[in-house]
């Protein structure tokens, strides 16, 4: 008998509350507050020592990437929406998913190798959607906790996992959302940040808390951008962002540009983290996806007390929402910026020949 996957368990407010006092909750939380001291003062060229399980993870993502290669961009020119070739990706990810951990974590046990699994590929974006947003980032955050849980991680790789190996799976996402036009989930994005991630921001402000001389107002500064984004998580999202987004960060990302106006970057990573709890991990749209298995367990919740009758649950693209509650997943499809990017000043889709979609005045 196949062991039983992860499946998401949070339905209601109730249900959420009960999460945030659980054990899961908790150490979910101290492992990214974990990552975030790793990174503090660190720029992405820290030379952290790299153990097996982070080589493992690191080379795991580069055959992945891999096989992007293998599935490009279908001509999509009617459209600024998601790439369908996504879902054929998507696909020969589940499919080839279990041999690849098997190959790189032999260890592991196949009840536990099923937690791992369903993380990593929740980590990549909603198929049916063609979209992606924080709850997906969060699955790979769920899924390096796992890896710790197992103690394959240890403590001591803390730096190399935030600098390296989510700086990786950062660097593969942007290729994924690029060739794929993958759509914000939900209809914000990711609750006013950027259209995609959060960490980066979290993990990013962390970075620069004890920089002598760049302040937050620095992101506006393109001479700033080009000589540290490839060191700053944080400006490295603000570089990607203006490539992407035509309008400046008043207009694109007026979260962030209000975010320019504190002091310190101390301040800024403070005010990430009570955010990234209060946005994410506090969003019942966001948490009724997250899932629960094996390393990542949860007790009885209080819809699992009521009948289904009772539940009320609601059907949208393959899975349930408590009704009258709409998921990170359901807000109205929002096009992607970077297709709108890629088109041409002609009007060609540079990226998909035969293109001949004109830009509208704004992303």
């Amino acid at each position: 008998m196949a062991p039983d996957k992860p499946v998401p368990r949070i339905l209601t407010q109730e249900d959420l509350d009960v999460f945030q006092e659980s054990e899961t909750y908790n150490v979910l939380m101290q492992f990214i507050l974990d990552l975030r001291a790793a990174a503090t003062g660190r720029p992405n060229s820290f030379r952290c020592e790299k153990s097996e399980a982070t080589k493992s993870i690191i080379s795991l993502l580069d055959e992945i990437q891999n096989l992007t290669g293998l599935h490009p961009p279908v001509s999509n020119e009617k459209s600024r929406f998601g790439n369908p070739a996504f879902r054929e990706f998507y696909n020969d990810l589940e499919v080839r998913l279990p041999d690849l951990l098997r190959h790189h974590f032999p260890d592991v046990q196949e009840d536990r190798l099923v937690d791992l699994e369903a993380y990593l590929v929740e980590s990549f974006g909603n198929s049916v959607r063609i979209d992606y947003g924080s709850g997906h980032e969060l699955n790979f955050i769920c899924f390096l906790l796992c890896l710790s849980r197992l103690s394959i991680l240890k403590p001591s790789d803390h730096p190399a996992i935030v600098l390296c190996v989510f700086n990786r799976y950062i660097a593969l996402m942007r290729v994924v959302q690029s060739q794929y036009w993958l759509e914000p989930a939900g209809s914000h994005g990711v609750w006013g940040l950027d259209d995609y991630h959060f960490l980066p921001f979290l993990f990013g402000s962390a970075q620069l808390s004890t920089h002598k001389y760049l302040r937050p107002r620095s992101i506006h500064d393109a001479d700033v951008l080009e000589m540290y984004s490839n060191q700053y998580m944080y400006l490295e999202a603000i570089a990607f962002i203006n490539s992407v987004k035509t309008a400046s960060l008043r207009w694109s990302s007026p979260m962030l540009d209000d975010i320019s106006g504190v002091k310190t970057w101390e301040k800024v990573s403070e005010g990430m983290v009570k955010m990234y709890k209060a946005e994410v991990l506090g969003k019942v749209p966001i948490m009724q996806h997250f899932l629960f298995g094996k390393i990542l367990p949860i007790g009885e919740l209080p819809s699992d007390r009521e009948t289904t009758e009772e539940k009320k649950l609601t059907q949208h693209e393959g899975h349930i929402h408590s009704e009258g509650v709409w998921g990170d997943c359901c807000g109205i499809k929002v096009p992607s910026a970077i297709a709108a990017r890629q088109l041409s000043h002609t009007g060609e889709l540079r990226s998909v020949p035969g293109g001949s979609m004109r830009p509208i005045p704004f992303d």
